[in-house]
């Protein structure tokens, strides 16, 4: 960029893009990049040594406040993970176990292995301060789904084996992932498509928990959800004493929940107080339930209630995983939807609380993090983890402080495993289900959230009701793989078929606080005839000052006030980027459009023979060729030049360059002449170039400007041709309209002055020698002169008087309204 004597004019132009350069100073400065690489894969560095102990104390209050609420539902969801007592486990196990140690590993602890592994390790690894990373309803769902689906097929896997796998698998790929910083295709997946398969995931959940929650026996859990929901109310007559715990237990959930947000709007001062009491409700019913449910089972051998039963104490599934080629086929299907339950929700967790909490989030490093902590987990027996949402806000609302409080979080599930578990031996099963309905309620999304989405785009409500209604009738993975495919379907057809305007314009006359005080004198005048000849003179000044804003022909509000555009111009928006999808579509609808609305330059067609096959128009008399030809440039419907606006092109490739050079070419043989291009607001100077490259820049054989920017210019007899040019183009543009569309001139002045100052302000001709009543100073850069190497003015554009800069190229406008004004003035000037 470069600037012009005055500073406030400017003068618009790039270094030439240079690529070996650009290629060089990224492999100077590789090291710097590559350290920066390295560091970031362990965002703990950064902070801790600012560790302190108020960070402390926060962080385990946060952490056993977390830790609590994991335990009841990490056993909850593993029971949704279809993780049964085993009776053939893993290898090194079974040669590590004697015959009754391999009847006691039962399915509940592994929601504990999987909530200790993820929220150990994360504190190294993750950017987030609140995230609490364990078991999750809708990842509980799918590996339970798909545990079923392998054993249906090949009977030698258990549970915890296909378990193990998901999450190993699933964890290297989220590795990957974030180590190649592709974190950006999460981006691809709409808020509505994740809202559908989460909604139906829960709907799935909470009707699978009923029976549960009722104590049937006679009702498949595994079947689909549609099922299972029929199915309950055939056995509802068979519930036992369970639906007592369980439906007294749910009242209870959401009595507290409700009656603590009542309190806390009534008693603001007992905030911090009600907040701890709402958290606990989780584990004051399992508490209240498994005391119960141990008074009424003394005396007898076998418990009226189901229970959990026995829970072994540590660690019982750590070892090297054992996978095999076969169970990685069996698999491989459902590792898709891991990859993408594991990284929705932990990067969109994140993300909501660093907004909320107003801290920074990496999300290619959060994939990182969720990865290593399913990889690592697999050591420990542990299913697929991710982010927990309710889990997350609990944190949040303790007050957390560092990414630290998952340890203390983890050390309360390590006490658990190795000192409580003969405690969990008599929580009731109902008691558990009710966790884990009130738990998966958040998940629905209510009929706001459907009302907002068919006002805004009834097309994502449809993405959303597919994802919930598949999850539904057959299970996650289909749901998931639904709503995520309709959705870039949607997109792709987005970007391939864009919108795009035909635009007209309605004149404007900007605020000039010069204008309105002589307004304001002339209205305070008492003579009325300098009160008419001051109105007059206001009244032309402010049509020196008219600029336009440019919306479509058609526009809904405002089309009784769009005008027309200029005699032969055609102002065109694209509203996408003109990329290789949408490049032959665009170029269609513009061509059809000239085809349309503007005449051939080729002569009507005289004999049947001339005619093209698919031309309606009626033959012409040869003898009446010249006059048809003459209406038509009278008409004003012949094409002079095409005015583009770029503001919303933001990559223009090779198949879209190469559009615009067939466009322009098809154009230019429709209309019997070259047509001159203006593109305004291009957005990167790689765009600029690219239309360098295909001349776009170059037209007419008009060059670049020279900078001959000066405000008088000597006229001689070379010099006076463009303007006597003009004059007669002012003698042809009879009719008032044309005249009020034309925006660009220059005229010779008479006065005393041997200089001629060139400026055009709106609709009127403003000729006088420097220091006359047009308010232009000597002195004062008002145009921009064009000579050529004879020394004959090719091109005068009036531009530095809007205060916006001048592209070298003369054909690069800095907005919209000097691109119209420059084309209009070739179309009279043609």
């Amino acid at each position: 960029m470069s600037s012009i004597p005055h500073p406030q004019h400017i003068i618009l132009d790039y270094e030439p893009i240079d690529y070996f350069a650009l290629v060089k100073r990224f492999a100077c400065k590789f090291p710097q990049y590559l350290k920066t690489y390295l560091f970031s894969f362990f965002p703990i560095v950064t902070w801790i040594h600012r560790y302190n102990l108020t960070w402390l104390v926060s962080d385990v209050i946060a952490g056993v406040t977390t830790g609590i609420i994991v335990v009841p539902q990490g056993m909850g969801y593993a029971k949704i993970a279809e993780l049964p007592p085993v009776k053939r486990l893993p290898y090194h196990i079974r040669k590590k176990s004697s015959p009754d140690q391999l009847t006691t590993i039962h399915s509940k602890e592994y929601g504990l292995y999987s909530s200790f592994i993820g929220l150990a390790v994360y504190c190294i690894f993750g950017t987030s301060k609140d995230i609490s990373i364990g078991p999750t309803a809708v990842m509980s769902l799918l590996v339970g789904q798909t545990v079923l689906k392998v054993a249906a097929s090949n009977p030698n896997y258990t549970g915890p084996e296909v378990a193990v796998a998901m999450a190993l698998f699933g964890g290297i790929i989220a590795i990957g992932i974030g180590c190649v910083r592709l974190g950006i295709l999460v981006d691809f997946i709409p808020e509505p498509a994740i809202a559908g398969f989460m909604s139906g995931s829960a709907i799935t959940i909470a009707i699978g928990q009923y029976p549960k929650l009722f104590g049937m026996t006679g009702v498949n859990t595994h079947d689909a959800a549609y099922l299972i929901f029929g199915n309950f109310f055939k056995h509802l007559p068979d519930s036992h004493l369970d639906v007592a715990f369980g439906l007294i237990g749910l009242g209870f959930l959401y009595l507290v929940k409700w009656g603590t947000a009542r309190l806390t709007k009534a008693y603001p001062r007992y905030e911090k107080a009600l907040f701890f009491a709402n958290i606990m409700r989780n584990g004051v019913l399992v508490i209240f339930g498994t005391l119960i449910a141990f008074l009424i089972h003394i005396g007898k051998s076998k418990s009226p209630i189901r229970i959990l039963e026995t829970v072994p104490a540590g660690f019982q599934a750590i070892g090297v995983p054992s996978v095999d080629t076969t169970l990685l086929s069996e698999i491989a299907g459902t590792l898709p939807s891991v990859v993408i339950i594991l990284i929705l929700e932990h990067v969109a967790i994140a993300k909501s609380f660093g907004r909320k909490n107003n801290y920074k989030i990496n999300a290619d490093q959060e994939i990182v993090a969720i990865g290593i902590a399913n990889v690592l987990g697999c050591f420990f027996g542990a299913y697929p983890n991710t982010g927990s949402f309710s889990r997350t806000a609990i944190a949040a609302r303790s007050g957390v402080r560092t990414p630290l409080a998952g340890v203390f979080s983890a050390a309360v599930v390590v006490l658990c495993l190795y000192a409580l578990t003969p405690a969990f031996y008599y929580i009731p099963d109902a008691i558990l289900a009710a966790v884990i309905i009130h738990a998966v309620q958040d998940l629905v999304s209510g009929p706001k959230f459907v009302q907002h989405l068919w006002h805004i785009n009834p097309l994502e409500l449809f993405t959303f009701l597919c994802g919930v209604i598949v999850t539904f009738f057959t299970s996650v993975e289909y749901g998931i793989y639904v709503s995520v495919g309709l959705s870039i379907c949607i997109m792709l057809v987005r970007i391939a078929r864009p919108r795009y305007a035909v635009l007209g314009r309605i004149p404007i006359h900007p605020y000039d606080p010069n204008l309105m005080e002589e307004q304001r004198t002339l209205t305070g005048s008492t003579n009325g005839n300098s009160v008419q000849g001051n109105g007059d003179d206001i009244e032309k000044k402010a049509s020196q000052h008219q600029n336009y804003v440019y919306v479509r022909e058609n526009h809904p509000t405002l089309r009784d006030v769009v005008e027309l555009p200029p005699p032969g111009v055609l102002i065109f928006r694209f509203d996408e980027s003109l990329t290789y999808p949408n490049s032959g579509f665009i170029s269609d609808k513009i061509m059809h459009y000239v085809q349309d609305h503007y005449s051939s330059g080729a002569p009507p067609p005289t004999s049947k023979g001339e005619r093209a096959w698919n031309d309606p128009s009626p033959l012409v008399e040869k003898s009446d060729v010249a006059a048809v030809m003459a209406a038509r440039e009278a008409s004003g419907r012949r094409l002079k030049a095409i005015a583009l606006d770029f503001s919303a092109v933001n990559h223009l490739d090779s198949t879209g360059v190469q559009a615009l050079l067939d466009l322009r070419l098809a154009i230019n043989r429709y209309a019997g002449h070259e047509i001159e291009w203006h593109f305004a607001s291009i957005a990167t100077p790689f765009i600029r170039n690219a239309l360098i490259v295909a001349g776009f820049g170059k037209q007419n054989g008009r060059e670049t400007h020279l900078f001959e920017v000066v405000p008088v210019v000597p006229i001689t007899s070379t010099e006076s041709r463009p303007c006597q040019q003009s004059a007669s183009l002012e003698n042809l543009a009879s009719d008032e309209r044309a005249s009020e569309k034309r925006s660009m001139y220059c005229d010779n002045s008479s006065s005393s002055s041997s200089f001629t100052q060139h400026s055009t302000k709106g609709n009127s001709d403003t000729s006088s020698s420097a220091g006359g009543d047009t308010g232009i100073r000597p002195g004062s850069t008002t145009a921009v002169i064009d000579i050529d190497s004879q020394g004959t003015v090719s091109y005068y554009y009036p531009l530095f008087q809007r205060g916006v800069p001048l592209d070298r190229y003369p054909f690069f406008h800095w907005d919209l309204e000097d691109a119209v004004r420059a084309a209009t003035f070739a179309a009279m000037r043609s």
